[in-house]
């Protein structure tokens, strides 16, 4: 939660904004990086990704997220969930998460600060629940069922 003070004095505990490029290439991989052992969710697999910043929409904050984590350049192709839940596990705060599929268009891979390793990884050969920091594999793997059985987007929830 955000400590936030308004301008008449008010507090109030906000949620975060999050925003996430789910990023797949022509042979539907997906891009994941593992995450510094510095930051939260560290030694652990994520999809690129952050919080959004002031002054950019959703899906600025993705592709500008997808660029400082992994350097690759994408193109939003639609939107597959808005996870709102709550409750979510692995979280430390209460995050909202706009989560995009991108196609990347260029670019070569490389990590930041945030990162020790970008890689593709089928659905075969995602690491395990346990390995990721957060739970975004549930995104990916509704991803891949959305691909062998298309359902009404995006995913509320």
């Amino acid at each position: 939660m955000i400590n936030c003070k308004f301008e008449n004095g008010n507090k109030a505990n906000l949620r975060h904004v999050t925003v996430k490029a789910l990023t797949v290439n022509d042979k539907n991989e997906i891009l994941l990086v593992k995450r510094s052992p510095k930051i939260i969710g560290g030694g652990k697999y994520d999809i690129p990704g952050g919080f959004l910043e002031h002054g950019e929409d959703t899906k600025e904050g993705g592709l500008r997220e997808l660029f400082e984590e992994a350097g690759i350049r994408g193109e939003i192709q639609f939107l597959l969930r808005i996870n709102d839940n709550p409750k979510r596990p692995k979280e430390d705060r209460q995050n909202v998460d706009f989560i995009y599929i991108v196609k990347p268009t260029t670019g070569e891979l490389k990590v930041d600060h945030e990162s020790t390793e970008a890689g593709w990884f089928s659905e075969a050969n995602l690491p395990p629940e346990e390995d990721f920091a957060f739970d975004h594999r549930d995104s990916i793997l509704k991803y891949f069922n959305y691909l062998k059985e298309p359902f009404e987007l995006p995913i509320i929830g």
